[in-house]
């Protein structure tokens, strides 16, 4: 047995190499976005596609919808999503080894691919993935929210979670600094320092990322001085609990309201996470986005005329 499929054996998921390499032995340099939920994960893979100027392929390793920019759509077609700039499939694709194979499968690669990890994976655990055949790891993005860097009210294993995901990190984009006072923002600037010395730090706004991050995002340059990781060990427990809720269908947009509040207090547990698309009848669809005590109802632009889906709730027990 290989190396390559020991490593990935041990995350717990099976796995087999196949047996030659794709692309004539050319490797695909791989970055792996991680943060935790509602940090901005998907927000800066739309602003580094938004700014690509080579095909980039998506992976995203998340439950609920791809939320990728309408305007960069061209079409979607099954499990992928064709962007009008050249860049790729983007996948949301459970298995990860099935999106490895659905890379593979393409007869051109990739420059380059990203892979959006879920908000509550380990990445030593995922990174294994990048020494797939026709893939090299190229490194980690962490994307953290200053309010959660420096929340209180998160319980503490959540907290260890966020500063193992930035001391892992090649590269650390620090977001929600506008949700904060200044001398909180500065305190989750000194912690990033702290946990992970010597990584770079870009700042990012509500809805954009600097043009210092968009340079680095896809350029750097291998796991050095990190070197290859050792996946850890599989975790018999999460404590966050998903479930999807069927969206009901003819409200109006301050029905939507009242649902969604009637949801969030009814819910079994503490909510840190909920996304959906929903269709009412006066403004048409509506994107729902509640990241712990923030919640969001925003309709869609007008090109994406994306069907409603189920609300996917991610809570903690209290």
């Amino acid at each position: 047995m290989s190396p390559t499929v020991k490593r990935l054996q041990s995350t717990g998921v099976p796995y087999q190499e196949p047996d030659y390499l794709p692309w004539d032995g050319r490797r695909v340099p791989i970055t792996f976005v991680g943060g935790y939920l509602g940090a901005g994960k998907t927000t800066a893979i739309n602003a580094v596609l938004a700014q690509a100027d080579r095909p980039v392929a998506v992976i995203v390793n998340d439950v609920g919808a791809v939320n990728i920019d309408a305007a960069l759509i061209r079409r979607r077609h099954g499990d992928t999503i064709e962007l009008t700039n050249g860049c790729i499939c983007c996948s949301s694709i459970e298995e990860m080894g099935a999106a490895f194979d659905l890379l593979r499968s393409r007869p051109t690669p990739p420059d380059h691919v990203l892979v959006e990890l879920s908000g509550v994976a380990e990445p030593d655990r995922m990174l294994p993935w990048g020494a797939s055949a026709g893939f090299a790891l190229d490194g980690l993005v962490a994307v953290v929210g200053a309010d959660q860097l420096t929340s209180e009210d998160l319980p503490a294993w959540i907290q260890v979670h966020l500063r193992n995901q930035v001391a892992a990190a090649d590269l650390l984009i620090l977001t929600r600094t506008d949700l904060v006072d200044p001398a909180r923002a500065d305190r989750a600037r000194g912690e990033l320092g702290r946990l992970a010395p010597g990584t770079p730090v870009y700042p990012a706004g509500p809805d954009r990322l600097g043009t210092g991050a968009l340079g680095r995002f896809l350029a750097l340059g291998g796991r050095a001085p990190h070197g290859e990781p050792a996946p850890a060990q599989p975790s018999l427990f999460d404590a966050h609990q998903t479930r999807l809720v069927p969206m009901p269908a003819g409200l109006s947009r301050a029905g939507l309201d009242a649902w969604l509040e009637a949801e969030m207090a009814g819910a079994t547990g503490t909510v840190v996470r909920a996304k959906g698309v929903a269709l009412t009848v006066d403004v048409g669809p509506v994107l729902i986005q509640v990241v712990g005590r923030r919640r969001e109802l925003s309709p869609l632009p007008g090109p994406e005329r994306q069907p409603a889906t189920d609300l996917v709730l991610i809570t903690l027990p209290q």
